[in-house]
């Protein structure tokens, strides 16, 4: 790929690594980072993701865009365990960051990517937003943002279709990754499924590389196999 890269949530674990991949590789003229505490721009302030994509407006354009953004835990709130546990407030927090938030990015940011061409939006997702995984409950705020997250994802691909028929607009489950997110929450993992922020970044970068423009609305693991809606 040519043209620039975009990485939001640089300042994060994943993003991070997404981040010094991309330079590495220097398969783009420029790699942009933006992440909150480093450039300022929040996805729950729009005219910060507004500001982002003036910069990036400039040129060249984006060939690749990754959200690498999300919410699970913040000041003593985490997932719920059950209904009783329930807060308006958190539920908004949980759908503000993990939803809103990227969307609002797709506003900004898909104009500016190629008509023509391959061009790949991805957003980080998660498994457990799977609806037809969801075998557990719990986790209410977080289940619940990530699969309108990828509703966003599909409705998404289906109007960039329109405008450039080999884009592709893509959720992507990175797996557990070794970051301030799971840090809580990882206990459970299987051994070998604990990845460090590096080997997600690359692993994630390499599902990106394969795939084909009739993958643009779906939900892609970190070994490339499809997530169930």
């Amino acid at each position: 790929m040519s043209g620039s890269a975009v990485v939001f949530g640089a300042s994060g674990g994943i993003g991070g690594g997404l981040r010094e991949a991309l330079e590495d590789e220097g398969a783009f003229d420029t790699v942009h980072a933006f992440s909150r505490s480093g450039t300022g721009t929040d996805l729950t302030d729009e005219a910060s993701i507004a500001d982002a994509a003036a910069i990036v407006a400039k040129g060249p354009a984006p060939s690749l865009v990754i959200v690498a953004t999300g919410l699970l835990h913040e000041n003593g709130n985490g997932p719920e365990k059950a209904m009783q546990e329930l807060d308006p407030a958190w539920l908004a927090r949980n759908f503000a960051v993990n939803t809103i938030g990227p969307a609002l990015v797709a506003k900004h940011f898909l104009p500016l990517m190629s008509r023509t061409g391959r061009t790949v939006f991805a957003v980080l997702s998660a498994r457990i937003g799977s609806i037809a995984d969801n075998k557990l409950g719990g986790w209410y705020g977080y289940r619940a943002s990530k699969a309108a997250l990828n509703m966003m994802v599909r409705t998404l691909a289906i109007e960039e279709k329109r405008r450039n028929d080999r884009s592709i607009v893509v959720a992507l489950h990175p797996g557990t990754v070794d970051t301030d997110l799971s840090r809580p929450f990882r206990g459970n993992a299987a051994p070998g499924t604990l990845f460090d922020p590096s080997r997600a970044a690359v692993q994630l970068l390499d599902v990106i590389d394969s795939l084909k423009a009739p993958d643009t609305g779906k939900h892609f693991a970190w070994d490339g196999a499809e997530v169930a809606p």
